[in-house]
């Protein structure tokens, strides 16, 4: 058997105030998973929780994520969080506050022939 990519979900996140890289990740993680459901498993005679998903997040500051936090949303199987630079930081005018723009890229895997 092998681990085959069976589905990719992308996601955006936002922290309007305080530039929170950790909960527009995990904001933009629940964005690409809430709007399905993933049914394939039972396709090929497996369970949700047989599935691995490996997680991207991008951001400004990617060492800013927590990533078990991000890791916590996930809801069947086991996963990995990897941060890349990306999304944006838009600076709010006569303030040194941002919002923040996360986004994540959810690639679900599970091992068949």
């Amino acid at each position: 058997m092998a681990w085959k990519r069976m589905v990719l979900e992308i996601g955006m996140g936002t922290d309007i105030r305080g530039g929170d890289s950790t909960k527009a990740a995990v904001r933009a993680l629940k964005d690409a998973l809430w709007h399905n459901t993933l049914t394939i498993g039972a396709l090929v005679g497996q369970n949700a929780d047989d599935m691995r998903v490996d997680v991207t997040i991008g951001v400004p500051n990617p060492e800013t994520v927590d990533k078990a936090q991000v890791l916590a949303v996930l809801p069947h199987g086991t996963g990995t969080v990897k941060t890349v630079v990306g999304g944006l930081s838009i600076p709010k005018d006569g303030s040194s506050d941002v919002t923040l723009i996360a986004h994540a890229a959810a690639a679900v895997y599970m091992d068949i022939a």
